[in-house]
């Protein structure tokens, strides 16, 4: 009996709304005021331009490498090719914990967005976290939406990326409606100051960019559900990001052009209220620019459970986890034992309360970074150790790329370190990251145990020459 795999149902829409929705979460909805506040209107402007070349270096890096070898796991492929099994693992399980941590963000996020639709809507207190009380009515909204998006998942991708277009059309509604009406009522008045806490003010949202950005590499993941050529991977990769900076730049445009600082100080939600200003004083158009913004959490959640389902799978056909995790649904061709076991991540995640978006963000954030340096240092070992590898989207300049990225991801990684002003919180982070780390440690060991050390290898340079061929 034949051997199930992937089916590849993926166009250049597919791919594109997949890469995109990831990218274009609920961060744009609440959080384009700190921007403008911290950097001022052009300061925050530039910091996402700054912010965007930063993440369009990491992604060619991966273009060249999805490309080169379309096989769904992306990191833990280019990785194991380059550096071996254990480095695989690594990079696999680091990226794992940031796709995992933005679908628990989701799962957080999405009961905040109703605080703000339906006033007082959070009723029957359960508890407190970190100084947050958690309600029956709050934690359930967020339940009730990861186990639907679960079930989307579940169903195929080729169900779940045509709802995630849906989405995303709703979100570029938003944003276009949003663009619109601030260029026609909005003011350059309103953008003063330009730029605001010098260069400290600039480098702090330089920083945050980076995981507005993450989402794009959620392509590698599907690489054998995309049925195009595999050139055109790298394309899109790189497509999606230039999309999402663009993306972000014209959000701060309109509302810093509506809006003046006073405004976006005593704002709760700057981005609906800026809707709400341009469109003189409409409820219904800041309700079409909050639905957008539920779109955006849902794209943002499918994608990631697309990506980390995949990721998953990936791991664990290679025995280096359970290898029931690495079963296709026979019906729907889903990882879904995979599909369940983030869900039931996801929907614990609103019992711990809003607290919780912050450590979900940062501690994965970690994990995405050490994910992103090892995929840039595997292409330079690559382009050295395997120069003869078909590589359909060839980068020009050598390693230089490469290089560039590989310096970006260790400058990043030591802002998340003890003593920097951006280190991650003790208990709560660091404990993620802890926890995550001493998992991986037992399951990885437990697994080679049980299926050989050398059973990873083996898999893995077949999966790669029937894909690819010998080099």
């Amino acid at each position: 009996m034949a051997e199930q795999r992937f089916i590849k149902t993926l166009g250049n829409r597919d791919v594109l709304a997949l890469a995109f929705g990831a990218m274009i979460g609920w961060g744009w909805v609440v959080t384009a005021g700190l921007w403008i506040t911290e950097a001022g209107s052009l300061g925050a402007i530039l910091a996402f331009l700054i912010g965007g070349m930063l993440v369009i270096f990491v992604g060619l890096t991966y273009s060249e490498l999805a490309a080169a070898l379309p096989l769904a796991g992306g990191e833990l492929i280019y990785s194991f090719k380059a550096m071996g099994s254990l480095a695989g693992f690594i990079t696999t399980w680091a990226v794992v914990l940031g796709y995992i941590s933005v679908v628990a963000f989701e799962a957080v996020a999405l009961p905040t967005v109703f605080e703000y639709l339906i006033p007082n809507y959070s009723q029957g207190y359960l508890y407190t976290i970190a100084g947050w009380d958690v309600t029956i009515t709050w934690a359930g909204m967020g339940v009730i939406g990861s186990i639907v998006i679960a079930w989307v998942n579940y169903r195929g991708i080729k169900f779940s990326t045509i709802v995630n277009f849906i989405l995303t059309l709703l979100i570029i509604l938003a944003g276009v409606l949003l663009i619109t009406g601030s260029s026609i009522s909005g003011s350059t008045e309103n953008m003063q100051p330009l730029f605001e806490n010098g260069l400290a003010g600039l480098l702090t949202v330089v920083i945050m960019t980076p995981f507005m950005f993450v989402g794009f590499d959620v392509i590698p993941q599907a690489t054998e559900e995309i049925n195009l050529p595999q050139k055109n991977i790298g394309y899109l990769l790189i497509l999606s990001v230039i999309l999402a900076v663009l993306w972000y730049v014209a959000i701060i445009f309109g509302v810093s052009r509506v809006l003046g600082p006073a405004e976006i100080a005593e704002s709760n939600l700057v981005t609906a209220d800026a809707m709400k200003k341009a469109f003189g004083g409409s409820d219904i158009m800041a309700n079409i620019l909050l639905l957008g913004g539920i779109g955006g959490i849902l794209t943002s959640w499918i994608g990631f459970y697309v990506g980390g389902s995949r990721a998953l799978y990936a791991m664990a056909r290679t025995g280096m986890l359970p290898k029931s995790l690495g079963e296709l649904h026979p019906k729907y061709n889903t990882p879904h034992r995979a599909i369940v076991l983030i869900a039931v991540l996801s929907t614990v995640a609103p019992l711990l309360g809003r607290p919780a978006l912050v450590w979900f963000v940062d501690a994965g954030g970690l994990g995405l970074v050490v994910a992103w340096f090892m995929v840039a240092l595997s292409f330079v070992i690559l382009r050295k150790k395997h120069p003869k590898m078909p590589r359909p989207f060839r980068l020009p300049g050598g390693t230089t790329i490469g290089w560039i990225a590989v310096l970006m991801g260790v400058g990043i990684g030591v802002l998340y370190m003890p003593g920097m002003p951006s280190a991650l919180v003790w208990p709560y982070e660091w404990m993620i990251i802890l926890l995550w780390t001493v998992l991986g440690i037992g399951l990885y060991k437990i697994s080679t145990k049980k299926y050989g050390k050398n059973h990873a290898k083996q898999h893995l340079d077949e999966e790669i020459e029937r894909v690819v061929g010998k080099f």
